[in-house]
């Protein structure tokens, strides 16, 4: 019970909101129990007087209150399901929203160690557990808590010694909860993981479809996929099992309870100390009772299952963003782009090996820094620490004098335009993909970037121009066109600090040529730094950086560094021609003719 506590302490807060209207469907479910618990005894009236005398006189007044309560209950009723249902789904809505603004801003490192698929089934199934527990649970209980208390009530009122004996086995109920509800836990959990596991391998197989295909994975990918959903089910199985076992006994505690009823009954009314319609309604209250009880007792077991779920989800809401905002930010200001790398070293979070180490370099406005080295040597990690996804172990980074750790998030990541190395596409139209650069952007700004980006012509040239359709993986476009319009989207965004990663990774000659010119553009009066393999911009740059290891191991422009024979020479040498001029082979030659 303590692990459904916390639970309800950290997400009661967010009914607040709501806490008129739970309370508006509280006083529904007392109204619904009066109104079924005035027709119990309605009826025993009319078995009484009109059915057992014949009398049709007799009829006609408990006949008509007892339609009037009916309809009343009714009426009631649906109003208080209604509203259930429209508070428990503004509970998801508003819990769902909440942890993923808090998930939008976890460090990218958080999403390396999570899959994705398994994130989405947190967001989703995760989040309707939440419900079933704070909202739907105590909904329930209360409606149950009534529900048992009136029914109690009224048989204690018709004959209270044989309420008294009939209660006895009424603890039997959630005896029988509190032995199952453990077991029913592990299930739920182990269900919900092997859910995300599912959902998880048909993303990855969907999304990496050319691969599967490319290299007959396909029975691999079907034997992922069936290892996962037997887990699944071997789990579901079992949580089907407990629950069916719960119900049946409960059944068969049930019956025994409505026949010792009966039986006491049937004794009562040959000694002439009841009468058959007190009899009726008696059994009736006490068949009426027990379905609350067991739901109490159900309702533990729902709680229990939904605390799989709320572990699940703390342990996203706990994930700690890897910035803040400053507590005193500083005014905004006219950003000029002078930047600045003060000794600056960083390792990522368990990482036992330092990205980068006592780096300093500085940028000024309309100047190209290119920074260069081998694959893993820290160059990426200097994108993550401009943007603030990550801030320095040690050292300071600047933006004109400010340190970035004095900056709003938002003012900062509106003067620094990241172009990552992988190209990203929002679903949505080509329109959508460049406007998300400056919401609010017109059509002809849109348009205005899209040309300085040499994209302008290929849109238009679809069939459905600017409104064509992208997604993520899309085929709609090239990887050259698709990486042009993530240069009008940074052209519109009009940052004075850009900071490129790989812009020509993944394009072939062609393509990257293409791209080159509109770079140049996205760049003029710009502070760039790009960080890159193609050093086809070099001779361009104000100033080359060679990363090795993490650290600054050169400094200079192309020709000072071509000419130390250094690092950078060793990056920048050509492939050898002689490959070219040696002679084919016989077999060589053979196959030519061929």
């Amino acid at each position: 019970m303590s692990e459904v506590r916390e639970a309800f302490r950290r997400f009661w807060p967010l009914t607040r909101g709501d806490r008129k209207w739970l309370a508006a469907i509280v006083a529904c479910v007392v109204v619904s129990a009066l109104a079924e618990t005035a027709s119990i005894l309605l009826f025993a009236e009319l078995t009484d007087n009109a059915l057992k005398a014949g009398s049709l006189s007799a009829f006609w007044g408990p006949a008509g209150a007892w339609l009037a309560v009916a309809a009343l209950g009714a009426l009631v009723g649906y109003l208080g399901n209604s509203l259930a249902t429209w508070t428990a789904e503004r509970f998801v809505l508003r819990l769902r929203a909440g942890v993923f603004r808090h998930v939008q801003g976890l460090p990218p490192h958080f999403f390396q160690k999570h899959r994705q698929g398994d994130l989405v089934e947190r967001l989703t199934g995760d989040v309707e557990a939440i419900e079933q527990m704070v909202v739907s649970g105590v909904v329930g209980t209360v409606s149950a808590a009534f529900s048992a208390v009136f029914y109690s009530c009224a048989a204690l009122y018709l004959r209270w010694d044989l309420a008294l004996a009939t209660f006895v086995l009424a603890p039997l109920f959630l005896l029988a909860a509190r032995r199952f509800s453990g077991r029913i836990r592990t299930a739920s959990q182990d269900e919900r993981v092997a859910d995300g596991a599912i959902t998880s391998v048909v993303e990855e197989s969907l999304g990496n479809i050319v691969l599967t295909q490319a290299y007959n994975r396909r029975r691999d990918e079907e034997q992922r996929l069936d290892r996962e959903a037997r887990a699944w089910m071997t789990a579901s199985v079992r949580g089907a099992r407990l629950s069916e076992m719960y119900e049946q006994f409960v059944e068969v505690v049930e019956t025994l309870c409505v026949l010792a009823v009966i039986g006491l009954g049937v004794w009562e009314i040959s000694a002439g100390r009841m009468t058959l319609g007190r009899l009726l309604a008696f059994a009736a209250f006490i068949g009426y009772l027990y379905p609350p009880v067991r739901n109490l007792g159900r309702l533990g077991l729902t709680l229990t299952a939904a605390t799989a779920g709320a572990q699940r989800l703390n342990e996203i809401l706990d994930a700690k963003p890897a910035v803040d905002d400053p507590a005193e930010p500083v005014a905004e200001w006219p950003v000029r782009g002078w930047v600045a790398f003060h000794d600056v070293s960083f390792r990522y979070p368990e990482s036992r090996r330092a990205s980068l180490r006592d780096v300093t370099f500085t940028a000024g406005p309309g100047e190209l820094v290119i920074v260069t080295g081998s694959s893993g040597a820290g160059k990426s990690t200097l994108s993550k620490l401009l943007t603030r996804f990550y801030d320095p172990s040690q050292g300071a980074i600047t933006l004109d004098g400010v340190p970035l750790t004095d900056v709003p998030l938002e003012f900062l990541r509106e003067n620094v335009a990241l172009l990552p190395q992988e190209t990203l596409v929002l679903s949505g139209t080509i329109r959508e993909n460049i406007a998300c650069g400056r919401p609010g952007a017109s059509d002809e700004e849109i348009e205005q970037a899209a040309r300085e980006a040499a994209a302008h012509n290929f849109i238009t040239a679809l069939p459905e121009g600017y409104d064509t359709h992208l997604a993520p993986g899309t085929a709609a476009l090239s990887g050259g066109q698709l990486q042009r319009v993530a240069i009008a989207r940074a052209m519109l965004r009009a940052a004075p600090v850009l900071v490129l990663d790989e812009p020509t990774a993944g394009l072939d000659a062609v393509a990257a040529r293409q791209v080159v010119t509109p770079l140049r553009k996205l760049m003029a009066g710009r502070t760039t730094i790009m960080i890159t393999h193609d050093l086809s911009l070099a001779p361009d740059a104000d100033r080359i950086l060679v990363v090795d290891r993490g650290r600054l191991v050169e400094a200079g422009t192309h020709r000072e560094l071509l000419a130390r024979s250094g690092a950078y020479a060793r990056l920048a040498e050509p492939l050898p021609d002689a490959v070219a001029d040696v002679p084919p082979t016989h077999d060589e030659t053979m196959i030519l003719r061929w």
